[in-house]
């Protein structure tokens, strides 16, 4: 289900909860919303939602990658950038990490473990700051 898209910063500032094999059905609330917002975004996170799950959907090119429980075990190369977001007006400064490498259980429940780099890195380390409540 389409989603509207939170602007709260209170809400966003708050740590996100781990996610359960009980919050999937989120993830379908966040492909459908991304979907909807698809050409004025390339990745959200459950709090963007209403949903304090550490859940993320992020654009990778061809395809949307739904992340439960989101971790960067690695990362190297860091660079400042600018970074808007659909929840926030305007666009604010970023150290990001050119690689990373980041752990998360996909939408079977099944542990994965990817490495990113460049844009779509960058698009999950923003997500990520959301599940930690950090407003860039």
């Amino acid at each position: 289900m389409v989603k509207s898209i939170v602007k709260d910063i209170f809400f966003l500032a708050q740590k996100s909860e781990p996610a359960t094999k009980e919050d999937l059905h989120i993830g379908q609330d966040l492909e459908d919303t991304l979907a909807a917002n698809r050409e004025r975004c390339v990745g959200m996170a459950a709090n963007m939602i209403g949903v304090k799950k550490n859940i993320i959907i992020i654009n990778m090119g061809f395809v949307d990658v739904l992340m439960f429980n989101p971790v960067i075990v690695k990362k190297d190369t860091p660079y400042e950038t600018e970074e808007g977001c659909l929840s926030l007006e305007g666009v604010r400064p970023a150290v990001r990490f050119q690689n990373i490498e980041v752990e998360y259980y996909d939408k079977n429940w099944k542990k994965q473990r990817q490495k990113l780099t460049g844009w779509t890195a960058q698009i999950c380390q923003h997500e990520i700051d959301h599940l930690d409540g950090i407003i860039i």
